[in-house]
């Protein structure tokens, strides 16, 4: 056990804040997608980051309808510190959601390709989710109103600033 708590701790000595920023809400492919940057020290996620993502996120939710969605999805564009990843978080049938992760190098969209199996959020990236479910939870399921009262509350409903 002494190995592992070693790499825990050896872990936490480089662990640190990642700025979150919503890059707005989008249509594709027939899903509403909320679009969040995660940024590593050194590292930005601009309109020109984004389009990769948007690009892949659109070939993905393309085949939404065949996994359950309803037609909510959350795309995160993660500039990190050891690589470029993309992940989208859609909303499907029974209380369930749909996670897709795509991996490259940094810098190198072209690169980006399906993450390995078993592959979940980074503690970063599980941030962002985790709030993108509160906001789920609240506005779309516990919501009261017409649909589009309840999806322009979760829209606006967004993450910004550090997470760690």
């Amino acid at each position: 056990m002494k190995n592992e708590w070693d790499a825990v701790l050896a872990l936490a000595e480089g662990h640190h804040a990642r700025a979150v920023r919503p890059l707005g809400a989008r249509e594709l492919a027939g899903h509403h997608v909320k679009v969040y940057g995660i940024e590593a020290p050194g590292r930005t996620v601009g309109e020109a980051e984004a389009a990769p993502a948007l690009a892949l996120a659109a070939d993905h939710l393309a085949a939404g309808r065949h996994r359950g969605s309803l037609g909510l999805a959350v795309l995160l564009v993660h500039a990190g510190g050891d690589g470029d990843y993309v992940l989208v978080h859609t909303w499907i049938e029974g209380h369930m959601s749909d996670l897709a992760i795509w991996t490259g190098p940094a810098g190198r969209p072209d690169a980006l390709r399906p993450g390995r199996s078993g592959l979940a959020p980074c503690v970063w990236e599980a941030a962002v989710l985790a709030h993108e479910r509160d906001s789920f939870v609240h506005h779309v399921l516990d919501g009261t109103g017409p649909a589009t009262a309840r999806l322009a509350a979760w829209t606006a409903d967004t993450l910004e600033g550090e997470v760690r």
